[in-house]
């Protein structure tokens, strides 16, 4: 379900979606690397609450597309790679764009209010956590259909989540509120009624 067989022009065709996240996020972190233009775009992007507070708002969006080196765009960049284009599939482009944005807005949101004024926290954890919250709220609807698909998303949650309180410098606030908005999303987007009214259309 979630091996990618598709080639480079296949991929973009299918997920186009997917593919224009992926390719804004590359873009952004190349910029990063111009001098003093990459410097700027960063902390002009970065989610900074007491900036927030005096009224920056654009920091509660824009933090999705900045990540803290190489190493944290290279895991969300592949997890949106491996699992965005499924849930793209069966949820639309539009619905999935809405998972994605909104489950990376709340928790950049929780994070405002959570965090101490001091706090800045960029990357797009909480949006990518939104898909997999999604595809629980699907494991719920299809647990006795697709049990492939529980083996598969119910371990990736926990670990994510365990690794979310292990791992140093991580901001826990926005994969939890993310991965609770996504789910929260998924119920009523895969719920089987409004599954079968998407089909008679």
């Amino acid at each position: 379900m979630f091996s990618r067989t598709e080639n480079f022009s296949q991929y973009i065709r299918l997920y186009p979606i997917v593919t224009a996240l992926l390719s804004l996020n590359i873009l952004v972190a190349l910029i990063g690397y111009i001098p003093g233009i990459g410097d700027r775009i960063y902390f002009s992007g970065m989610g900074i609450n007491f900036l927030i507070a005096e009224g920056e708002w654009w920091r509660l969006f824009t933090p999705m597309f900045l990540h803290a080196g190489f190493s944290h765009l290279l895991f969300n960049m592949f997890s949106l790679f491996v699992f965005g284009p499924e849930l793209e599939k069966i949820a639309g482009k539009a619905r999935f764009l809405t998972v994605y944005l909104l489950a990376g807005i709340f928790g950049n949101i929780a994070t405002y209010f959570l965090q101490p004024l001091d706090y800045a926290s960029v990357g797009a954890s909480g949006a990518i956590y939104g898909i997999f919250g999604a595809f629980g709220a699907l494991v719920y609807y299809t647990k006795h259909i697709l049990p492939q698909l529980r083996q598969i998303i119910l371990p990736i949650i926990v670990i994510g989540v365990v690794m979310t309180f292990i791992q140093p410098n991580i901001n826990w606030i926005a994969h939890i509120i993310g991965l609770i908005v996504g789910f929260l999303i998924g119920l009523s987007y895969f719920h089987p009624k409004r599954i079968v009214s998407w089909k008679k259309r």
